[in-house]
């Protein structure tokens, strides 16, 4: 600062007589806005337009495939794959196109969270009959899964429920009101 500035801040505190010293804080609580709540099918499942196929994560078509929430005990993958749970529900994708897949997908997590199924299957195929006899699906829905609230975990039907051709899902547990 320089001597005509300091000299015209003194002129302007000339009047200005200081507060007394307290021994008290006052403290000012900072309110927060509300937010607005979610609907109970808005906040546990995505739903068909906000499944993308942006986020992709490539496996190789002999490699079991398996996810567990981030946060989530390795134990949960442990017993899904042990059939710890028993399956209330399934989904055969045979046939259908990535886009058909994809909402028949997100409609039948949907019900069963409405259900509030714990574990369900859904078998995509092996791809036997698709170009390169690869999975086309497989990845899809296991990119997808990874995208919704609801799903816990899921991995490779065990051979007795479909194998490399099948997915098993844990879902939410839904708390009784």
């Amino acid at each position: 600062m320089d001597e005509d500035e300091i000299s015209l801040f003194q002129a302007a505190m000339r009047d200005v007589a200081p507060l007394p010293v307290s021994d008290k804080i006052v403290t000012r609580s900072i309110k927060v806005p509300p937010f607005p709540r979610k609907n109970k099918n808005e906040e546990n499942a995505a739903s068909e337009d906000t499944l993308t196929d942006n986020i992709f994560v490539e496996i190789e078509a002999g490699d079991e495939w398996s996810f567990v929430q981030p946060g989530m005990p390795h134990q949960t993958l442990r017993r899904l794959r042990r059939g710890y749970w028993r399956i209330q529900d399934e989904l055969d994708l045979h046939g259908y196109t990535r886009d058909e897949a994809r909402q028949a997908l997100s409609a039948f997590l949907n019900i069963c969270a409405q259900q509030k199924f714990r574990c369900v299957r859904v078998i995509h195929g092996k791809g036997l009959s698709s170009k390169n006899r690869e999975p086309v699906l497989k990845t899809r829905i296991g990119n997808w899964l990874m995208q919704r609230n609801d799903v816990l975990a899921f991995c490779q039907a065990r051979p007795e429920d479909g194998g490399g051709g099948a997915i098993l899902i844990l879902l939410k547990a839904k708390v009784k009101v």
